[in-house]
């Protein structure tokens, strides 16, 4: 069969100019159906817009398409214009969302969900549809209709059955994927699940609070075959067995491979590994993606982070003593007042970090910040739930909330500091990199009007 797997752009058009990760999980996908003998297309939509005219040229007999929170209308739209052009095409829908909100896509136009990891499940699917079998007995499905009739659960898959991802699928587009400085960016996932329980994150969740690993052989075979410089580990949190990193660490060592690498690190990891942390810079640990969070211990404790501001001032040294570049990741709480605002401002200047990345707390459907605050939502279209606008009331009138959370992220990182940043960037790309930001800030800053329309 003719497989068409479609990454759709987010919903908020400068996201994709502040980063841009392979679509991992599409990959892995195709690879599953190649094996089996099927034509894959993946569409890269961030990166080609013309949707329909690939669909048009490939005449696919099946379109899979993933997605998160923020993507749910666009998908539902594409799925139903797919339909229009050719009401044959078997239309399946995956990702994150599909795996936490399963009934949204009960909708026309969507022929199939998939829950969880979905390698196995679309192998099956195609080929009980080529038998035409019924999908009943497969499991991890959630089969749309009246009322939508769901398979039993399917265990998380061990990663390391499942075949490494075809990056060949995304051939044409791999030179445009990046991070920061970091370009051209290759992905690779070696574990999925998270120790944390933070309340803001269903990632552990998904999972049901296992962390599964892939064993470091494996992981080092795959980064064997990569092409590109930098690797961005995309592990919902890549150190959590540290026993297991420090092995990997060796591994790759005696294989002789070099590259510039940029994972996801707790605090408290950090703090209490500083020599595990110290062993990856030695083989190319460049950037750590750190979620801070918050300025206050109480806020920490609400957030169920599990930290303590002084651990974050201890995680910083640790990284800047090995000059590892500190990615780090705050929440904007809509509960800010002005002077709340002013004390992350004052805080994450003195805290001496690389980058700071300010988004606001969201709580997404599958955390228990969600189920907490569901009451509370004053918007609930899913293009709300980008982390860049707020769907929970907000203490200070909308328009002076989105103000100061545009001054916030101009303040947050002195201009020496960011000039120093930016300089590691390619000279070409320093003028572009500083135009999306001062876009960005303009978005951010007139974001109150989208609760207007």
């Amino acid at each position: 069969m003719k497989v068409m797997l479609i990454q759709p752009p987010s919903s908020t058009s400068f996201m994709d100019k502040v980063y841009m990760y392979e679509p991992l999980g599409l990959e892995y996908l195709g690879a599953g159906l190649k094996e089996d003998g099927h034509e894959v297309l993946l569409l890269d939509a961030r990166i080609e817009p013309d949707i329909e005219v690939v669909f048009r040229s490939f005449q696919p007999d099946i379109v899979g398409i993933t997605g998160y929170t923020s993507h749910l209308t666009i998908i539902k739209n594409m799925a139903i214009r797919f339909k229009e052009i050719n009401s044959e095409v078997y239309i399946i829908i995956g990702g994150h969302h599909a795996t936490v909100r399963p009934k949204d896509y009960n909708v026309e136009g969507i022929d199939l969900v998939v829950v969880g990891e979905g390698v196995f499940t679309l192998r099956e699917v195609i080929k009980h549809r080529q038998l035409q079998q019924s999908l009943d007995d497969i499991p991890g499905l959630a089969i749309p209709g009246i009322e939508m009739k769901f398979t039993k659960d399917r265990p998380y898959t061990n990663l390391d059955d499942l075949p490494f991802p075809d990056r060949s699928l995304t051939a044409q587009y791999r030179e445009l994927y990046f991070s920061d400085w970091m370009k051209p960016l290759a992905s690779i996932r070696t574990s999925l699940g998270c120790f944390g329980r933070c309340n803001f994150c269903a990632l552990w969740s998904i999972t049901g609070g296992k962390y599964l690993q892939r064993q470091p052989e494996r992981i080092v075979e795959e980064l064997q075959n990569i092409q590109e410089d930098y690797v961005f580990f995309c592990d919902d949190e890549s150190m959590c067995d540290t026993r297991r990193m420090d092995n990997l660490a060796d591994l790759i060592r005696e294989s002789g491979i070099r590259k510039k690498y940029f994972l996801y690190g707790r605090v408290d990891t950090i703090v209490k590994n500083p020599d595990l942390f110290a062993k990856w810079k030695e083989i190319g640990l460049t950037q750590v993606f750190v979620g801070f969070e918050s300025f206050s211990d109480t806020r920490l404790k609400e957030l169920n982070k599990e930290i303590t501001v002084e651990q974050q001032k201890q995680a910083v040294k640790i990284l800047n003593d090995l000059k590892v570049d500190i990615y780090a990741a705050f929440v904007i709480d809509p509960s800010f007042t002005r002077q709340e605002f002013n004390q992350l401002i004052d805080y994450v200047t003195k805290l001496n970090v690389s980058y700071a990345a300010l988004s606001i707390l969201t709580p997404l459907p599958g955390t228990k910040l969600f189920e907490q605050t569901e009451h509370q939502l004053i918007a609930k279209d899913p293009e709300f739930f980008d982390f860049m606008h707020t769907v929970l009331p907000t203490t200070l009138p909308l328009e002076e909330f989105y103000s100061e959370y545009a001054r916030t992220i101009m303040k947050s990182t002195p201009t020496l500091r960011y000039l120093k940043y930016i300089s590691k960037f390619n000279w070409k790309r320093r003028l572009p990199i500083m135009k999306d930001l001062l876009g960005v800030v303009k978005d951010v800053r007139e974001g109150y009007k989208w609760h207007l329309s």
